[in-house]
């Protein structure tokens, strides 16, 4: 298959801008300097290019909703997020260590097709060789003129920053993020108005996933229907899938959109000796479990969804027949509680709450009453009961687990303890 990421990448010594450009990079952003801004946005929204940070909502579509034209705005943002904090997610640091110009120009396309002049990399601030890695790769470009003022001799400038966060999860959540990168408080903002229009500054602004945009110089280089011949499914392209967990080889590959569970299962060459996968969370920690009976499902967003959980990053996370499902899903949950950058009551004060019963469940001092609750605190801290999506996605494994894994909650409750514990 095409692999229009993972041919870029070495994570030992990742290219320099010579070697870079030996292999083709930079083609794509040559050609849509070729081209008017709005057709950089058709050849994307022709490729159905989805968000690989976890919504999986059409690039191209997100782009459109941008004032353009003589009467739009003069300024405008382009934002990488790069703040990837979601736990058993670790793609993008894997592509930017390993190919940082890739995401630069990846940049560059994104920031052409919307009119932006400046753009900002928001980097998580524990990635310390991404940011070296990065740093340089920017300095390389500016020094050979592919960015800065009058690009490759044409009308576009542009200006792109690297900026190392100061941390919180919340700062995945876009808004949260220009918040944070204005020198504010990482809160949600209200929607709308949404970034698009009014965002970063006050002016129209497009956040979008370090994948995604690692996904667009293939695109313009070699066109839309290249780009939707490498998938058969009905999500277009390839992805970053990984897997974490008591598995024999835990890692990441780039396979086709749609490729099964299992096969990535298979990739790491299955549970370790021993074990038996008993449960998965399909794309990080705030998605929904599914079972081994799942695992032929495509890895496509509608396939997950249809199935009862989210696609999310992609990355699975395997839960093995010895460990212990409460358990799991407490240090999942004391994560997000403390992650919380609360805004808003449910999320502030109900997963301190959800953690607290977890606590008392897993350590064999719950009762029947506690469960009923942990159901109630699912429901109040759901879609449309909060400011934005961090709580609805942290009880996911919390709602999930309690419907697939009851035998174990009860247990807890009817012998006083775990009974996973030796």
């Amino acid at each position: 298959m095409h692999k229009p990421l993972s041919q870029y990448l070495d994570l030992a010594n990742p290219q320099n801008l010579q070697a870079y450009q030996s292999t083709g990079g930079y083609e794509g952003f040559t050609n849509a300097l070729k081209m008017q801004p709005q057709e950089v946005q058709q050849q994307v929204s022709d490729a159905k290019l989805k968000g690989r940070g976890g919504a999986g909502f059409m690039t191209g579509m997100k782009w459109s909703f941008v004032p353009m034209g003589e009467d739009a705005p003069k300024n405008k943002y382009l934002v990488c997020n790069a703040d990837e904090m979601e736990p058993g997610t670790f793609k993008d640091r894997w592509l930017m260590e390993g190919a940082p110009h890739l995401l630069i120009e990846g940049m560059m396309i994104a920031a052409y097709a919307i009119g932006a002049d400046v753009a900002y990399i928001f980097l998580r601030g524990e990635y310390r060789l991404c940011a070296t890695r990065l740093q340089q790769a920017i300095d390389e470009a500016q020094a050979a003129g592919l960015l800065g003022d009058n690009i490759n001799g044409s009308q576009y400038s542009l200006k792109l920053h690297l900026h190392t966060s100061a941390g919180r999860y919340i700062c995945g959540e876009e808004t949260a993020l220009i918040n944070a990168l204005e020198g504010k408080r990482a809160n949600p903002r209200a929607k709308p108005p949404f970034p698009q229009v009014v965002g970063l500054f006050g002016r129209p602004t497009i956040v979008n996933n370090c994948e995604t945009l690692c996904n667009l110089p293939g695109i313009l280089k070699n066109g839309a229907d290249w780009y939707t011949q490498i998938s058969d499914g009905a999500d277009t392209g390839s992805k970053i899938f990984g897997i974490s967990g008591r598995v024999k080889n835990a890692g990441l590959w780039e396979l086709p959109m749609g490729t099964s569970a299992r096969h990535i299962l298979e990739l790491a060459g299955g549970m370790q000796d021993g074990l038996t996968l008993r449960g998965w969370l399909p794309g990080g920690a705030s998605t929904d479990f599914l079972l081994a009976e799942h695992l032929d499902t495509p890895m496509e967003y509608d396939a997950i969804a249809k199935v009862g959980s989210r696609m999310g990053t992609g990355v699975i996370i395997a839960l093995d027949d010895q460990h212990c499902p409460v358990g799991m899903i407490l240090n999942l949950l004391q994560f997000f509680a403390q992650e919380s950058c609360g805004w808003c009551t449910p999320c502030r004060d109900g997963l301190p709450w959800a953690v607290e019963i977890l606590t008392r469940i897993e350590a064999g001092q719950g009762s029947q009453d506690d469960l009923d609750v942990l159901q109630q605190l699912c429901g109040f801290m759901w879609i449309g009961k909060t400011f934005c999506a961090l709580a609805p996605g942290a009880v996911e494994p919390l709602r999930s687990g309690m419907k697939y894994f009851a035998d174990d909650f009860q247990q807890h409750i009817d012998h006083k303890g775990c009974p996973h514990r030796h």
